[in-house]
């Protein structure tokens, strides 16, 4: 009652509906899912079968995942087994249609390697040169500084090696290209391709918008995470064996808590 109410106040049902209509369409074909993260502090997700952890018997608090107070949309992602995600991809594009449903992108930006070997590159510096001045990169450094340089007894009096780790440097940060989100779906009362540019993806029969997630919070647009999981999809065939061999029919709301067996397994 306490969720319900919130979430009838907050306006957020459609949201779950939506959600619970992909989950439901996984469940009719027979593909493995399960929300992670905050959602599984939530009945109603425990309910609809978003879930699979009962938030009452681990006495989970509702509030970690929506809250009066912080006005957040609910963010409920869901993984799927990866070999059959795509199904349900193609299911949201038909069912909400190529004009109201579209993945976000990812902005990718430049780091330290990846400017030296372009910049590198424009400037004329040979492959080896650039591999070697990446190198001496770790992380997110703030780009090769002059004793590395050295230290490959290279002339830092060269033109063209200065103005390469200088530009580099300029350009860490700044965005280098658009690529697809792994499983962000925007979805649209109205068309979307009124309001942003839809463009086909790498991928077949798939398709993204120029905006990243962070535009869409900003928007507050509808997102819903429809992501892989490669651990799903061990767990689906080994459902699928004890159903076969045992004739033990369990899912992940009826795997046996606590399993002392299970336990002695992981430590030994």
């Amino acid at each position: 009652k306490h969720e319900l109410g919130l979430i009838a106040k907050l306006q957020y049902a459609p949201y779950f509906l939506t959600v619970n209509s992909i989950v439901r369409f996984a469940r009719s074909e027979d593909i493995l899912c399960q929300g992670r993260g905050s959602a599984a502090n939530s009945a109603v997700c425990y309910v609809l079968g978003i879930t699979s952890i009962d938030p009452g018997r681990n006495d989970l608090l509702f509030e970690r995942f929506v809250s009066e107070e912080r006005r957040e949309p609910p963010d409920i992602d869901v993984d799927f087994e990866h070999a059959r995600r795509e199904i349900v991809m193609q299911w949201v594009f038909e069912t909400y249609g190529r004009d109201h449903a579209a993945l976000c992108s990812t902005v990718i930006r430049y780091r330290t390697k990846g400017a030296i070997r372009d910049v590198g590159k424009a400037l004329g510096l040979t492959e080896d040169l650039t591999k070697m001045l990446s190198s001496q990169v770790w992380g997110w450094s703030e780009g090769v500084e002059p004793k590395h340089v050295e230290a490959l007894n290279l002339d830092l009096g060269d033109r063209r090696l200065r103005l390469t780790l200088d530009l580099a440097r300029q350009l860490m940060g700044t965005p280098r290209h658009l690529s697809q989100h792994p499983g962000g779906f925007v979805l649209t009362n109205d068309r979307l391709d009124e309001l942003v540019p839809i463009e086909p993806a790498a991928m077949d029969a798939r398709q993204v918008i120029e905006w990243d997630k962070d535009d869409i919070d900003v928007l507050k647009f509808m997102k819903v995470d429809i992501l892989a999981l490669g651990m799903l999809t061990a767990m689906k065939l080994g459902f699928d064996m004890l159903a076969d061999h045992k004739g033990i029919n369990l899912d992940l709301a009826s795997i046996p808590a606590e399993d002392p067996r299970t336990y002695a397994m992981i430590r030994k």
